[in-house]
């Protein structure tokens, strides 16, 4: 999922769209993670990026994302750059542990 979601809507308030925002993203993940896995998969993780555009998105944590989106909206910015890509964790394979 790459996408860009403009917050200015000449009907509909920025909390509005906000929450229609996080609404897609828990949308296209409840798909994904539906899907069959591959063999040899245990679950599916996800990369995010998230910024004002595709060239300053920055990586960050699922479950950051959603703070992510409060904070650009929080700092008035108006576009909005969410860039989610799923992959298979196979059974094994640990996830490098961040720091927040």
């Amino acid at each position: 999922m790459k996408r860009t979601f403009k917050l200015d809507h000449p009907k509909i308030k920025v909390p509005r769209v906000v929450d229609s925002i996080k609404h897609d993203i828990k949308k296209f993940l409840k798909k994904e993670r539906q899907k069959d896995l591959p063999k040899g998969a245990t679950y599916w993780d996800f990369d995010c990026k998230l910024g004002q555009s595709e060239q300053s998105a920055v990586e960050v944590r699922l479950p950051a994302l959603a703070k992510g989106i409060d904070e650009l909206v929080a700092n008035n910015i108006m576009t909005i750059y969410v860039e989610i890509t799923t992959k298979a964790i196979e059974a094994g394979e640990s996830q490098p542990a961040q720091e927040d």
